[in-house]
């Protein structure tokens, strides 16, 4: 049941995240009337309290060493957020709700990673559900676009009240085989002992997790950027911009799979710098491409970049940060604060001689930066553990 229990959890809270966040500005406008400046206050204000929550909640449960009631909690919320939204009428009431809600509702996926964690997985396995919540997001968007279509925009938060009920039903499953395990363990559970964790020091944590935010950054921006760069620089129909998203996005699958193989005979840093090489060749690359041949054989190159940014760079901070909460939530407010740098590159674009290719120039030069950082951290990482062996060598093995 447990190997059913964890892959079912990975592909419907992908879903419940592929279904709101796409949707959530259509649902802003076409239900409340809200403009395009209020759109982007009250996306800002929202992702502001996702990112005090992703702080909060996992501090208490790494107290509590609990995941799953946090996940359970974020299920709950997100189905009284979908009846709030469907019930009110006005923008300010939204907006208390998505903030009240919504922020917190939003840590059920990295409560899920920690939880993964908490419980012995190796970086392998996290990987292959990572690779699963990216299977939702392939098919999420499409699908919530296409009952917005033909039910329209209240249709999409019936299905968002759908999947967080089945979340709250997997959920509570997942808790009452824990019981059960504990149960059956005589109450006492086994501490977990990591046997692949990374030593960087407190310096070198910082160092990962500035390199982080400017990579994810990049990778916010090229992905947002991709459909507006597509027509207006390479001069070609939006939809190859699309299928370029789409090929990434397909790839995105298997190189999580065998990028989290890899985990189990190199290490992460050394995976995440082969990422950052791969991120380096596609933003120069597509920021000299004048046609879609170009693009499209970039993407592979695309999917590996992600992959080494959003699969081993979860579980690299998992191995640098013993608490499973702290390390997660860290983890994906560097997405947060990195979506947020993503528009000061985009406007880059219409500020120098160069036109909108600056911008893809500037996610190359940030990558650079960022491997740099990298290699630095993984050097510190390699004196810390040289410290700390000739530490513990006493007089006499002196």
């Amino acid at each position: 049941m447990n190997r059913l229990l964890m892959p079912s959890a990975a592909l419907l809270w992908g879903l419940q995240i592929a279904f709101l966040s796409p949707s959530l500005a259509l649902i802003l406008t076409s239900l409340y009337g809200a403009s395009m400046v209020e759109v982007g206050w009250v996306l800002a204000i929202y992702n502001a309290s996702g990112f005090v929550a992703s702080l909060v909640l996992p501090a208490w449960a790494d107290r509590h060493l609990d995941y799953l009631r946090p996940m359970l909690g974020a299920g709950v919320l997100t189905a009284l957020l979908v009846l709030l939204l469907a019930t009110v009428t006005t923008l300010p009431l939204v907006t208390i709700a998505l903030v009240v809600l919504g922020g917190p509702a939003g840590v059920g996926t990295s409560m899920m990673f920690a939880h993964l964690r908490h419980s012995g997985a190796r970086a392998s396995q996290v990987m292959n559900m990572r690779a699963v919540v990216s299977a939702a997001w392939v098919a999420g968007p499409p699908v919530a676009t296409l009952i917005i279509g033909w039910y329209g925009p209240r249709a999409i938060l019936v299905a968002i009240g759908a999947v967080a009920l089945l979340n709250i039903a997997t959920t509570m499953a997942m808790m009452s085989l824990r019981r059960r395990e504990s149960l059956a363990a005589d109450g006492a559970a086994a501490p977990v002992v990591h046997e692949d964790s990374v030593a960087l020091g407190t310096t070198g944590i910082v160092l990962v997790t500035t390199a982080f935010v400017l990579l994810q950054a990049t990778n916010a921006t090229s992905m947002s950027f991709l459909a507006v760069y597509v027509p207006q620089t390479l001069g070609i129909d939006v939809l190859w911009a699309g299928i370029a998203l789409g090929l990434a996005a397909g790839l995105e699958i298997p190189a999580l799979m065998l990028i989290g193989r890899l985990t189990e005979r190199f290490s992460s840093l050394g995976l995440i710098v082969t990422g950052c090489l791969a991120g380096i060749v596609y933003y120069a690359g597509v920021a000299v491409a004048t046609g879609p041949v170009l693009l499209l054989v970039l993407q592979p190159l695309n999917a590996w970049c992600f992959a080494g940014i959003g699969g081993v760079g979860l579980t690299l901070f998992q191995q640098m940060i013993s608490r499973p909460g702290l390390s997660t939530g860290l983890y994906m407010n560097t997405r947060r604060i990195g979506a947020i740098l993503s528009g000061p590159l985009i406007a880059l674009g219409g500020a120098t001689l160069l036109g909108l290719r600056a911008t893809f120039l500037a996610c190359a030069l940030l990558t650079v930066i960022g491997m740099v950082i990298i290699l630095v951290a993984a050097r510190r990482g390699t004196a810390v553990i040289r410290g700390s062996q000739e530490a513990s060598v006493g007089p006499a093995q002196a």
